[in-house]
């Protein structure tokens, strides 16, 4: 370990906290306006070498114009646009599927309540028949 170069964070000093992918850049987003404007100014060079100080200047590659070029060519205008991040806001089948499920958890506990009672009433039910069948056999005359 003693051989291992220290991480050196922006400011100097040696990084103590943040965690493995610390260090890593985040991945950029681009906008559905972004695209489009990189891509009409990209078609309208002529020149491999002014198209190439496009790319370098923003920061892209020759690849993010290949993608968004092919999806605008498809016609999938909708690839090029802003998605929302996380999961999709539910719906209302999800909603409805939400309320059966805790109506069925209800139901399903108010049955086990009803088996439990029964059963207790069951028992208590062959108790008295017990103790009545004892009183009855102590309480008959004798002949």
């Amino acid at each position: 370990m003693a051989d291992m170069p220290a991480r050196i964070g922006q400011d100097g000093l040696v990084c103590s906290t943040g965690g493995s992918r610390a260090d890593r850049p985040k991945r950029r987003r681009f906008t559905a306006a972004y695209k489009l404007e990189i891509l009409s100014v990209y078609d309208r060079l002529a020149d491999a070498g002014e198209r190439g100080a496009l790319l370098r200047r923003e920061g892209l590659s020759h690849t993010h114009v290949q993608q968004w070029r092919e999806a605008h060519d498809q016609g999938a205008f909708h690839a090029l646009t802003d998605k929302p991040a996380g999961r999709p806001a539910a719906g209302k089948a999800d909603a409805e599927a939400e309320r059966l499920q805790r109506e069925n958890e209800r139901l399903a506990a108010e049955l086990a309540r009803t088996k439990a009672a029964l059963e207790i009433m069951g028992k208590a039910r062959e108790r008295l028949e017990l103790l009545s069948e004892s009183t009855d056999s102590q309480t008959r005359p004798t002949k």
